[in-house]
């Protein structure tokens, strides 16, 4: 392991604190870029979240081996636990075969991710002050040493069990350090709170000992594999409903815990208050021998100064961000990784490895733009309708960002009055708006999307995928992923083009996907001023 001797008067370029999967990735990419940065972690090896987390020690992140291609850019969409890397080596795949694979095994990993680069970090060091800093900001850790950098990336992920507001919750079990032998629950009720993974994966641990489980929370509960959000409920975790709906004694309820008592004594009972949100709010009380909170996870503020300290949004559970991953009232204050899902919260994928990883290449482009006099990466690319076309074939077919940050990271094409366009990848879309990049110069951003309804669509509804299916005329209701081409300048949307869905998602049929996409170009700029012609 590489543990970096500290020297408490140096100012860093960037302190990063969080040595999980998000911190490494940004620290291969602040050495790589050249720049004095440090890890400040915690545990005494990388990835202390996942020493523990999930519980029950499998991942639900898809691992796929085995794809039928070489393309490595494109094994990166069926692979969701490797980090960005030179390195064509080192890939998660090589670690595990198992499509969920255990949590040991990525703990592993990421040792290997930080020693292979010789990452700078300072292990057993955690944070417990951060403060404002003439040159920017100053960490004080558990053993009273400052660490000073010009900027402040948190990467801590969300460290903190989030407990609702419920009167009495305090004398139930949680999530984090809840028994997990099945046999500790043999013949007892078990109310389990919350409606994520988290809950079902307890609530599926439980089926074969447990008397009665009731898993609860306000919100009807969603599956993932149609709302297409990988943080609502995976098939994986989904045997309990099974039991529910075929009365194996076990139930879903929905509706509000109003208030929860526990008998005095060892071994109490419990006896909750339940609001039920389809019984015209009817409230009865229900008991249970053990109640388990499984309500998701915060962002731990704590360390910092008030005047510092950076503004909470959904239900304070996460930092509020520009489009630059930026605090919005705390400037040079950045957040890396799952901490970032607050930018499109239960809707793409920046709380997750496979969609943060690129949200975190984004951001070490944006550190360079702002801070380094860096510009963004791109090719040239000819005005010409079939050059633009042939770029935008060639990424869609293939792009790993783009499938995994659906709507949310896209390819900026910018198309200047004159000259050569330039082709700049992986650009997050609310931040491409007003970036230097897109300044005075009309641009077309390119994104896999879902349909805007696609999670009230049936997706094995053969009648609605039929329909949908390589037509032209059918692409803009496409409810399943596929590209969409959006022409802006100075952040007004000028035009639209959705290309229409396959199978294969192989964008490249010449008549419907390649012919509709050069004349939405040809079309597109010929509306632009004068010069930028083809």
């Amino acid at each position: 392991m590489h543990n970096t001797s500290l020297h408490s008067s140096e100012t860093l370029d960037y302190l990063v604190i969080g040595g999980g999967p998000a911190g490494l990735q940004l620290g291969q990419h602040l050495g790589a870029a050249g720049h004095r940065y440090r890890i400040l972690e915690a545990g005494s090896r990388p990835g202390t979240f996942f020493r523990t987390y999930p519980r029950h020690r499998q991942l639900i992140s898809s691992n796929k081996v085995h794809t039928g291609t070489d393309d490595a850019e494109f094994n990166l969409r069926m692979d969701w636990n490797s980090l960005l890397s030179p390195d064509p080596e080192l890939l998660f795949t090589r670690y595990s075969k198992r499509y969920f694979p255990p949590a040991d095994d990525f703990v592993r990993y990421l040792a290997d991710f930080a020693e292979a680069f010789g990452l700078d970090i300072a292990y057993d060091t955690r944070a417990v002050r951060i403060r404002r800093a003439d040159d920017g900001f100053t960490v004080t850790d558990q053993h009273g040493r400052d660490h000073h950098g010009r900027r402040l990336v948190m990467a801590t992920g969300v460290s903190l069990p989030y407990i609702p507001d419920v009167p009495g919750i305090e004398t139930t079990e949680n999530y984090s350090d809840v028994s997990v032998d099945p046999e500790d629950f043999t013949n007892q009720r078990v109310l389990i709170l919350g409606k994520g993974n988290s809950a079902l994966e307890t609530a599926d641990n439980l089926i074969e000992t447990a008397a009665v489980i009731h898993v609860a929370g306000p919100h009807t509960l969603k599956l993932a594999w149609k709302t297409h959000y990988v943080g609502h409920l995976r098939a994986v975790n989904n045997n309990f409903l099974d039991t529910y709906q075929l009365k194996s004694q076990n139930a879903v309820l929905d509706g509000n815990v109003l208030s929860i008592e526990k008998e005095p004594g060892e071994g109490g009972r419990y006896h909750v208050r339940f609001s039920f949100s389809r019984a015209d709010e009817v409230v009865k009380e229900l008991t249970y021998d053990r109640v388990i909170v499984c309500t998701g996870f915060r962002f731990d503020a704590s360390p910092f100064d008030p005047e510092c300290r950076p503004e909470l949004v959904i239900n304070d559970r996460f930092a509020e961000l520009t489009p630059a991953y930026e605090s919005v009232n705390v400037p040079g204050l950045y957040f890396a990784g799952t901490l970032t899902q607050q930018r499109d919260f239960k809707k793409s994928t920046n709380g997750f490895i496979h969609g943060f990883r690129y949200a975190v290449r984004a951001l070490s482009r944006i550190l360079d733009e702002r801070h380094h006099d860096r510009p963004w990466p791109h090719r040239p690319v000819a005005t010409d309708p079939t050059a633009l076309a042939d770029a935008v074939v060639a990424r869609v077919n293939r792009s790993s960002a783009l499938w995994q940050q659906f709507g949310v990271i896209g390819d900026l094409l910018v198309t200047p009055a004159g000259g050569e366009s330039r082709y700049h990848e992986e650009v997050p879309v609310a931040y491409a708006h007003g970036a230097p990049l897109t300044q005075g110069a009309g641009y077309f951003l390119v994104t896999l999307e879902y349909g805007p309804d696609h999670d009230k669509v049936d997706p094995f509804d053969i009648s609605v995928r039929r329909s949908a299916q390589n037509s032209v005329e059918q692409a803009l209701d496409a409810s399943y992923l596929h590209p969409v081409i959006r022409h802006f300048r100075d952040g007004e949307l000028l035009g639209t083009h959705h290309m229409a869905e396959n199978l294969e998602n192989e964008w490249d049929h010449p008549k419907v996907h390649y012919a509709p996409l050069v004349e939405f170009f040809a079309r597109e700029l010929d509306r632009q001023p004068s010069g930028a012609g083809r």
